[in-house]
């Protein structure tokens, strides 16, 4: 029988314990396991290589994206870097070009010391995505909505070019779940995930995840996966299954929330300019209308020069200054300085990351009780 996703959410993967008839999986909290005799194990050797509670989880992403393999890593960063070493010295990525600091760093601070190169290109332009095709290109790697401006790439559209070019499609899918976005589905090759973020959805446990529906590309990846070592423990693990569990009536809040924000932010003028793919007036509104069930709830608004962004900071109340996203709490944070700081300035600057642009990750509190703290931290915040 096949389940919508929201059934999904709480009985995919690994259904409880067959053992006990526990309706939640248990936490196998074991290094290793007893073998039977040489060669001889009863499905597990080494909780490196793999765990049940683990396993059950893996599962659970797995159906959730709409893949067959998933694997789980301790960070999301733990997860790139796995996927990134998939890649040879001489290999070429093609990266959109506003995505999240920390894979830019990776990409240049470590992966470019083992001669594996990128280059940015805007992906949601998808001339831009073909001119940058070359012989040394073996993937796409591609976030959207994107970190943090919200740019909105044809999931289907670049899936399509890399299919013909022979090429791997990447899809960072951090920021709208697959509970509104399944980007295998849409032809991509692989799915990454920060699960510290939605997945999770308490700020309370870094992870990360990867998905992918072709065995052979899995199986390398379980090679990398178990060669590196970064992967998921197991309480961690089992606290995701659980934040899981909510996903939907999570993300159901915070994208209904995050609608009202933004034409709030749109009709206030407090701002210059607001990011935010479920606006009408955004660029990439008809694309995320085609490919997602919803916006997200993620904005990003630039606030007019007549305001300190610094005050605006001090002055929130409800509102808390943090790194971080996708939690039930809402978090704000200046990418120029958190986010993306590590990106050059000059590229942060070229794309439209300034000093003045804010980053809301809008949680499930009251909306009106969100929309007062923006409005009277903005309000505080006049130049003298």
């Amino acid at each position: 029988m096949s389940y919508k996703k929201n059934s999904i959410l709480i009985h995919g993967g690994i259904d409880g314990d067959v053992t006990t008839g526990a309706v939640n999986v248990p936490v196998y909290q074991t290094s290793t396991y007893k073998q039977d005799g040489l060669g001889k194990n009863r499905g597990w050797e080494y909780s490196r290589t793999g765990n049940p509670t683990r396993a059950a989880l893996e599962s659970l992403i797995a159906d959730l994206e709409e893949g067959k393999y998933g694997l789980a890593f301790a960070s999301g960063l733990a997860a790139i870097n796995t996927v990134l070493s998939l890649f040879h010295s001489g290999d070429k990525l093609i990266v959109s070009d506003n995505i999240y600091g920390g894979t830019f760093r990776i990409l240049d601070n470590v992966f470019s010391h083992f001669g594996i190169t990128y280059k940015i290109v805007n992906t949601s332009h998808i001339d831009e995505v073909i001119t940058a095709l070359d012989e040394d290109v073996k993937a796409i790697y591609i976030e959207t909505p994107a970190n943090p401006l919200l740019t909105v790439t044809d999931i289907e559209e670049v899936a399509k070019v890399a299919k013909e070019n022979g090429k791997i499609l990447i899809v960072d899918n951090t920021f709208l779940t697959p509970y509104l976005q399944r980007p295998l589905s849409l032809g991509a090759d692989i799915v990454i995930h920060s699960g510290t973020k939605y997945l999770g959805g308490h700020s309370d446990t870094i992870s990360g995840f990867v998905v992918v529906k072709d065995k052979a590309l899995a199986d390398r990846l379980y090679y990398l996966q178990n060669a590196i070592g970064g992967v998921l423990a197991p309480w961690d693990s089992f606290l995701m299954i659980r934040g899981i569990k909510t996903l939907g009536v999570r993300m159901d809040r915070h994208v209904e929330n995050a609608g009202r924000i933004a034409q709030w932010l749109q009709k206030s003028g407090y701002v210059s300019k607001v990011y935010y793919p479920g606006l009408k007036s955004d660029p990439g509104y008809e694309v995320q209308k085609k490919q997602a069930d919803g916006a997200g709830a993620m904005i990003s608004f630039v606030l007019d020069e007549k305001y300190d962004y610094k005050v605006f900071f001090e002055k929130l109340q409800l509102i808390m200054l943090a790194e971080s996203l996708g939690g039930v709490e809402s978090l704000v944070c200046h990418p120029a300085t958190m986010t993306h700081a590590a990106i050059p300035e000059e590229i942060r600057k070229s794309v439209g990351i300034v000093d003045e642009l804010i980053r809301l990750s809008v949680g499930i509190e009251d909306v009106d009780d969100l929309i007062e703290d923006l409005k009277q931290a903005i309000e505080a915040s006049v130049r003298r």
